[in-house]
């Protein structure tokens, strides 16, 4: 019996531990989350893109959201009963509803803001609380409703009540809402068209529903959102949430003291012989050159056949990268031929030069810092 006993400790302790399972993650919410399949195509919800931001070893994505839905309807349809069934301890729930409960016209969707909708949403919140789970409450996502350039606020008082609710239940809130428009905002009326359902070829303008680009911006705003109220969740989170625009964007465009640009290489080409004593001749293109408060020189030169930048030493770092066509690169004495895709760094105190070789012409991309006046 002594030796079973030991022969069960030593099994115990030199066993692999038990991964615990993921977390999941249910969504709550109406057709701007829920998922579409490719016959709905380009239409996607911004919940079917969650899972590409999050580690699915430690969460797992399950969308619960359903089009069409108001935070009534899903619970008096069943919905509601069909996620608590899976629900389980350290599980997180997104709630987010407020597009359909606007509508007043459906009694059987439509909730008044200051009393009902509230009420509705706590269902949610108790439902988590009493699994063990986490409830994080989302505004509706916005509308892309411009009028004259300016953003209508199409949530007001659905967006207000869930904040309210937030704060006086004390639970996490991403104002989806207020992200949404700043972005919005930032983006303007005619280039965030490209985020939305406006499809010419299936005859659709329709400022509510994403394409793939819009899902997946959403999906960045909600984990941007998630990790302001959970930071521990970063080291879950596989790919960056740097997204949307702050509030203060427009303000901050207006107040630059130096507009950003786009140039067109063919208004910028220059004829040179080849520099540093380069054999051949060379093009130019000086992208930027009098860009004021710019730190570095970018620009492209085009070596024809036979030219070459001559054999010259560094006193700053610099980077040739090649577009294009074949080169002989000399660097500290040793040479070795540079095709595309390959891309050079020079620091200070080596010596350099580069040649055309073959039958094309060789385009380099060519970055270096400015020299401090």
């Amino acid at each position: 019996m002594l030796r079973l006993f030991a022969l069960v400790a030593l099994l115990g302790c030199c066993l692999p531990a038990i991964a615990a399972p993921p977390s999941q993650v249910f969504i709550a919410g109406d057709s701007t989350a829920s998922h579409y399949g490719p016959e709905r195509a380009p239409r996607e919800g911004w919940g079917q893109q969650l899972q590409g931001f999050l580690d699915e070893d430690a969460y797992v994505v399950r969308n619960h959201a359903q089009s069409g839905r108001s935070s009534r309807s899903f619970v008096v349809e069943g919905w509601f009963d069909g996620m608590a069934k899976a629900m389980r301890r350290g599980d997180v729930l997104l709630i987010q509803f407020g597009h359909n409960d606007e509508k007043i016209e459906d009694p059987t969707r439509y909730n008044e803001p200051q009393r009902a909708f509230p009420e509705w949403l706590l269902r949610y919140v108790s439902l988590a609380r009493d699994k063990g789970a986490t409830p994080i409450l989302v505004t509706p996502v916005a509308r892309r409703k411009f009028d004259r350039g300016q953003l209508l606020d199409t949530h007001g008082l659905y967006a207000q009540a869930v904040r309210d609710l937030a704060q006086r239940e004390q639970v996490g809130l991403i104002d989806l809402t207020a992200l949404s428009m700043d972005w919005l905002r930032a983006a303007g009326d005619e280039a965030s068209k490209a985020y939305f359902m406006h499809v010419p070829a299936q005859d659709q303008q329709d400022d509510t529903h994403f394409q793939q680009r819009g899902a997946v911006m959403a999906a960045c705003l909600v984990v941007a959102g998630w990790k302001r109220i959970d930071p521990s969740l970063a080291a879950h989170v596989t790919r960056d949430t740097d997204c949307g625009a702050p509030d203060t964007a427009l303000a901050d465009r207006k107040a630059q003291a130096n507009p950003s640009l786009v140039v067109h290489e063919g208004d910028l080409a220059t004829d040179q012989p080849g520099p540093h004593g380069g054999a051949g001749a060379t093009t130019a293109y000086p992208f930027f050159r009098d860009a004021p408060a710019l730190g570095f020189e970018f620009r492209k030169r085009v070596l024809h056949k036979g030219a070459g930048i001559g054999l010259h030493q560094h006193h700053k770092d610099e980077i040739y990268y090649v577009l294009s066509g074949r080169g002989i690169y000399e660097l500290d004495g040793k040479t070795q031929e540079v095709r595309a895709g390959d891309a050079m760094l020079t620091r200070p105190g080596s010596t350099h030069a580069i040649r055309q070789d073959g039958d094309d012409d060789l385009v380099l991309l060519i970055m270096y810092g400015k020299k401090q006046e």
